[in-house]
């Protein structure tokens, strides 16, 4: 089986094609850089075959898919800055690469006849309440930008395919790249206490984790909607955090405090970013383990990652 990746750059394009990689299937992976600029740590999707591709450019796409004939697109490709989505200067790019290069990459898909994997996003709905966002939920009503375009490439994709899934997520951390642990680590090393939201609840998403998942959908067919993030009980930022210098052994103090108080973000951020995970195991797939063990399987990985590179 072959597999084509968007955004190996970021951190669960990265993932997805070691895990590509590692169970023995053909991957071929994209971004926009002239080559693969990923964590340097030795993993095997710098070795794996690379093709620079705009996803904007709906003529480059349909070549290059055209040309490689993937069974599956894992589309992780995204604009994520969901700050600097706010900015007027950005908004058309935002949505040419959220909305239209999803939209390409639906449209290359049903000429080859190749399953899609797209990743989205608990910024689709309104984030209020308290109640776990369905993944067939329909009560859209995104907040900013992100959460608008990313929306628009779901609907690309359901418009446009009948073999898909698309596959919401949240909180997402992993090894190539930046994320809120890696943040925090930096901030606790230099700071005796720090000040974290405690009124966002969610779960977090390990790529490595998640990217198990995506390629055992790949081999099904089994499509539709749904909601993937580690297992455990919903939790705030603050819980997170918590939990991360906890892990880490720092004694950084951690204060809870409101978004109001908090302050600073452009983007209006969701309050209630749970998402119900239940359909995954209904449809037969293994959930993702729980997310304290998560994130001390990742604390490792990074620790190992930075001894290598001593």
């Amino acid at each position: 089986m072959r597999f084509f990746v968007t955004g190996v750059n970021g951190q669960l394009g990265h993932d997805v094609m070691n895990e590509i990689d590692k169970r023995g299937y053909e991957g071929i992976g994209s971004d926009v850089s002239e080559a693969y600029s990923g964590n340097a740590d030795g993993s095997s999707v710098t070795k794996m075959p690379y093709q620079k591709l705009d996803i904007t450019d709906a003529d480059a796409v349909e070549k290059l898919l055209e040309e490689l004939k993937p069974d599956v697109i894992v589309h992780c490709a995204a604009w994520t800055a969901v700050d600097m989505a706010e900015d007027d200067d950005k908004a058309q790019k935002v949505r040419d690469v959220n909305a239209g290069g999803t939209q390409n990459i639906a449209n290359a898909a049903l000429k080859i006849n190749a399953k899609m994997i797209y990743l989205s996003t608990d910024y689709v709905f309104d984030g209020q309440g308290e109640k776990p966002w369905d993944p067939d939920c329909k009560e859209y009503k995104p907040l900013n930008m992100y959460g608008r375009t990313k929306l628009e490439g779901e609907q690309a994709v359901s418009n446009t395919l009948e073999k898909y899934f698309i596959v919401r997520i949240a909180w997402v951390f992993g090894v190539n790249g930046k994320n809120f642990i890696k943040t925090m680590l930096n901030v606790g090393k230099t700071h005796d206490e720090v000040r974290v939201v405690n009124d966002q609840i969610g779960t977090p998403t390990y790529t490595y984790d998640l990217s198990r998942l995506l390629v055992d959908m790949a081999l099904t067919e089994k499509y539709g909607y749904y909601h993937a993030t580690n297992e455990g009980g919903y939790i705030s930022w603050y819980d997170f955090t918590v939990e991360i210098f906890k892990q880490a052994g720092y004694t950084t103090k951690v204060i809870p405090v409101s978004t109001e108080e908090y302050g600073l973000s452009k983007a209006a951020r969701p309050f209630n970013s749970r998402l119900d995970r239940s359909k995954l195991q209904k449809n037969g797939f293994t959930p993702l383990p729980d997310w304290k063990d998560a994130l001390s399987r990742y604390l490792k990985e990074i620790d190992n990652i930075r001894g290598d590179m001593l």
